[in-house]
């Protein structure tokens, strides 16, 4: 959380549309903290984009003629959407890049994170920094107070005022 998923994924949008290539962008229908359908920087920066759901088929909405698929928020992917982006790239040769959490608040793995990770060419690991000033690997989720929240369902969509970034000391610190 927090630590420039969406500005990274629209500044590489930017750069291949600079150089006159096409790129298709989803996001997952579910985020709707700005809107459905819109990746947004806490920048400020904001663009329109396709969307996925359960349903979407990868494999059938996108063809060969683009330059690059951008996927944010990707760990709602599900595993079979997951596969259909692999082959994209490895059977079409389209190259796909997806931004998104690996764990939740419990510290529990995103299934489409989880595959993502077995399968991915390559990872790069945006990083943000824990109230303590060290590497940020979890999130919290707090309620209204600022209290930290232990249970509840996997995917509850928030931003700020619902989570905030630690590191792992403090993820577990703040545990007991």
């Amino acid at each position: 959380m927090n630590a420039g998923k969406s500005t990274a994924m629209l500044q590489v949008a930017h750069n291949y549309e600079e150089q006159g290539q096409m790129v298709r962008l989803f996001t997952a229908v579910i985020d709707n903290r700005y809107g459905v359908g819109k990746v947004t920087s806490r920048l400020g920066p904001q663009r329109e984009t396709e969307v996925f759901d359960a349903n979407t088929d990868f494999l059938q909405v996108v063809d060969k003629k683009i330059a690059c698929l951008l996927v944010d928020e990707a760990q709602f992917l599900s595993k079979e959407q997951v596969k259909q982006l692999h082959q994209l790239a490895q059977v079409r040769g389209v190259p796909v890049i997806t931004y998104g959490l690996r764990s939740d608040f419990r510290g529990e793995p995103f299934p489409g994170s989880s595959y993502l990770l077995a399968l991915a060419d390559d990872i790069e690991e945006i990083k943000n920094i824990c109230s303590c000033g060290k590497k940020a690997t979890m999130n919290i989720r707090v309620d209204e107070n600022g209290k930290r929240i232990k249970d509840g369902e996997q995917i509850s969509i928030g931003g700020n005022e619902s989570y905030r970034q630690a590191c792992g000391r403090c993820f577990y610190s703040e545990i007991h």
